[in-house]
């Protein structure tokens, strides 16, 4: 999803970028149901989980995370080189989509957040896995 809404020669601010406007989709469509500190909890929860395979997001970690915001993602990501950024933002959006599958499951997760992973699809959205 992520490289189709940026493109293939995207730099590390454009990826940034995009990064930013996914969870801001995101947040809108969950804080609804869960509230904004359910999702900054998820999101906060994903991140550590990503640091492992990704230390460059150890910044957007340890920064003051508020609900709703996620600039120090943004910063963290600008950073890097286009192929880091790109892999760091796919490898946090599939850790917060399992996270949350594990606890809302599969079905509802797909009626809260189809408008978030369908924005940038063009017909492929049945190739896709969420994120």
């Amino acid at each position: 999803m992520l490289a189709r809404r940026v493109g293939e020669a995207a730099d590390a601010a454009s990826v940034a970028a995009e990064a930013l406007l996914i969870w801001k989709d995101v947040d809108v469509a969950l804080a609804p149901i869960i509230g904004q500190p359910g999702v900054a909890a998820l999101y906060k929860r994903s991140l550590y989980l990503t640091l492992i395979d990704h230390p460059c997001l150890v910044t957007a970690y340890e920064g003051s995370l508020r609900p709703g915001e996620f600039e120090g993602l943004k910063t963290a990501l600008s950073q890097q080189t286009p192929a880091e950024a790109l892999a760091a933002t796919i490898s946090l959006l599939h850790t917060f989509h399992d996270l949350l599958i594990h606890l809302i499951g599969g079905s509802l997760f797909e009626r809260l957040l189809r408008s978030v992973w369908d924005k940038s699809s063009s017909g492929d959205a049945a190739k896709d896995n969420a994120p």
